[in-house]
């Protein structure tokens, strides 16, 4: 008997004060460029702005925070293990 697998995806937005000011200072120290930067990132000049100015239409997703941590060598707090700021969606 053949069986289809299904999986559920618990999905958790929580808000961090001042991300986008981490985010910006974080590619100000930077010497790349903003367009390399988004680049290697995988995201649009127009949303990092977005980003920066805390201006999303729905929240960013933690796999494009990690990749900016990463491009840009910096940790910015994102922190999902305590639920103090949890958010239902």
């Amino acid at each position: 008997m053949k069986t289809v697998q299904v999986k559920r995806v618990l999905e958790t937005v929580r808000e961090f004060p001042d991300l986008g000011k981490k985010i910006k200072k974080a590619r100000e120290r930077d010497e790349r460029s903003l367009s390399r930067i988004c680049k290697e990132c995988g995201i649009s000049r127009a949303y990092w702005y977005q980003l920066e100015a805390e201006d999303l239409r729905s929240p960013a997703t933690e796999s494009i925070i990690r990749r900016i941590e990463q491009i840009l060598d910096v940790d910015l707090g994102v922190n999902f293990e305590s639920s103090a700021q949890e958010k239902p969606s």
